[in-house]
């Protein structure tokens, strides 16, 4: 099933325009997720918001940002006034200039996401802007409203789609020159360069991203696939066999209902509805662990 987009608006080039899904390029759902327990009780713990001098609970209502002026001084800020700050590019990828992709610096690039058009009416536009900037060998430059943050979106084709990604601002970059100043100028041995070379050459081989496993991921997974393992076996509540019913006749005596072939029923007979397992069956297929077995007491 497709996931469902997490922004739908407008693309535009000039008088060009269509509208467009975006989805999410990348998944987190293959990563193993814990829930915190209470070690005592087997029973999950939820995170509250604790007032640091009062030791209250502070509800989601009361609880409000601050901008820090000075030392334990701050001036409030409301959802509602955070909401008003103007944002042109709301619902429209309005593309604003075009570059070589080799121009855009990959320290910059940060998310990716897949652009669709939405709907029959929206492809042929679609088309036009995607097979431009294949055939330009292009990439276009824009704006887009992300999580109530204006980003700036880099757009490229890819396959039969749109990549749009999004881009750090420069003030999001560290200069790389305070780190590196340490670095000194080294004289090499050509014959070291020689053998350093020789092992890429032995080495190279075309990328394929599939070669690099999550490792924790995969040991994570046996751990937990050993300590599943070491469970006690799963028990059944042995099933009464009073007042169980036979499946395969009351589908009959159904079936002798709707073609008019059924007796009426006996004044002492019972109204209701037949059922194929009594309740203590019933549980009993559903049963696992109790959380008492399960810390092995």
């Amino acid at each position: 099933m497709a996931p469902r987009p997490q922004w739908k608006g407008y693309l535009k080039l000039s008088l060009v325009s269509c509208a467009v899904n975006m989805y999410p390029a990348l998944t987190s759902s293959y990563r193993t997720r814990f829930h915190t327990l209470n070690r005592a009780t087997g029973h999950r713990v939820k995170r509250q918001y604790i007032d640091a001098e009062t030791g209250d609970v502070v509800e989601p209502d009361e609880q409000v940002k601050g901008y820090e002026i000075a030392k334990d001084e701050h001036i409030l800020v409301e959802e509602e006034e955070l909401a008003k700050i103007p944002l042109e590019a709301t619902h429209t990828i309005d593309i604003d200039t075009f570059a070589e992709a080799k121009e855009v610096d990959v320290r910059y690039r940060d998310t990716p996401y897949y652009l669709v058009p939405d709907g029959r009416v929206a492809q042929e536009a679609f088309a036009v802007i995607r097979d431009s900037l294949k055939e330009q060998k292009l990439v276009a430059l824009s704006r887009a409203v992300l999580a109530r943050r204006e980003r700036i979106i880099l757009l490229e084709p890819f396959e039969r789609g749109i990549l749009a990604s999004t881009l750090h601002f420069q003030d999001e970059l560290r200069d790389a020159d305070a780190v590196f100043e340490g670095i000194e100028d080294v004289k090499l041995n050509g014959e070291m360069m020689e053998l350093a070379a020789h092992i890429m050459k032995q080495k190279r081989k075309p990328f394929d991203i599939a070669v690099y496993k999550d490792r924790y991921e995969e040991t994570l997974a046996a751990l937990l696939s050993g300590k599943t393992k070491s469970l006690p076996v799963m028990r059944h509540d042995e099933p009464k066999p009073t007042n169980v019913v036979n499946l395969l006749d009351v589908l009959r005596k159904s079936l002798e209902q709707e073609s008019g072939k059924a007796k009426a029923p006996t004044k002492g007979g019972s109204k209701a509805p037949a059922r194929a397992l009594t309740k203590s069956a019933a549980k009993g297929k559903r049963s696992g662990y109790t959380k008492k077995e399960a810390r092995g007491k």
